[in-house]
């Protein structure tokens, strides 16, 4: 029965209110009972509605506007809610990224790090357009919401790293950068280099090659002939209970 009344639900709109589902205003509900017969003999639509309101005409009870409009706000916060909650399409859907090892990687980990269950710390070694050496790591998460993915999976735009990501450096002009994402805390000033630190379950990723990436944590080298150098940070992610 659980499993009949879901689908009836999501029929209805997943709201499982008809009434607020069929009905765009009050007034369009309380005319939909009202008869023929009943506008005959009134000659009023106005003082037929009230009749309706106030339980005289129609079938079943009424509902009052206030109730009604009660329920159309809570139809309408189910229906975003359910369109916020519904899963994004992938970026690298049917997308041949065969020829990149470094997209391939990127599109493998895609559907985890959108669903939380993975955060991936992408380092990028590479020239830029003015022929710029840049490094930088980049909470690929952070990016898949920032800005569209489909123009790199298609090959129409290069991933590098820019001055918004968790870190960046241009070798030619000297200018560093470093910023807080949603997903991780930057932790520059520190015996053991640069550190992040993942928000959710507060564990620590050492990029130090020489290290240890630490707990739930793995570094995996990227060999791309589009790029100088690539490595991946993946971690799992646990919420601390």
């Amino acid at each position: 029965m659980a499993e009949e009344d879901t689908v009836l639900q999501e029929l209805s709109g997943g709201t499982g209110d008809n009434v607020v589902n069929e009905f765009t205003t009050y007034e369009d509900y309380l005319d939909s009972q009202i008869s023929a017969t009943d506008l005959y003999y009134l000659e009023d639509e106005d003082l037929a509605r009230q009749l309706v309101e106030l339980g005289y005409r129609g079938s079943g009870e009424t509902l009052k506007r206030e109730e009604f409009e009660q329920r159309k706000r809570a139809a309408e916060q189910a229906r975003l809610s359910k369109l916020r909650a519904a899963p994004k399409a992938l970026a690298s859907a049917g997308k041949d990224v065969s020829a990149s090892p470094f997209l391939a990687a990127l599109a493998e980990r895609e559907e985890m790090v959108r669903n939380g269950k993975l955060t991936t710390i992408i380092f990028i070694r590479d020239k830029n357009a003015k022929g710029q050496e840049v490094s930088g790591y980049i909470d690929f998460a952070h990016r898949l919401k920032a800005e569209s993915f489909e123009p790199y999976f298609d090959f129409k735009r290069k991933l590098l790293p820019k001055p918004v990501d968790l870190s960046f450096y241009n070798w030619e002009t000297q200018t560093s950068t470093s910023n807080h994402t949603p997903n991780f805390q930057v932790i520059a000033d520190n015996e053991s280099g640069l550190l992040f630190k993942n928000k959710r379950d507060r564990k620590v990723i050492n990029v130090d090659p020489k290290a240890k990436p630490g707990d739930n944590s793995r570094r995996i080298e990227i060999v791309d002939k589009q790029y100088t150098q690539i490595v991946l940070y993946d971690h799992v992610t646990r919420r601390k209970t």
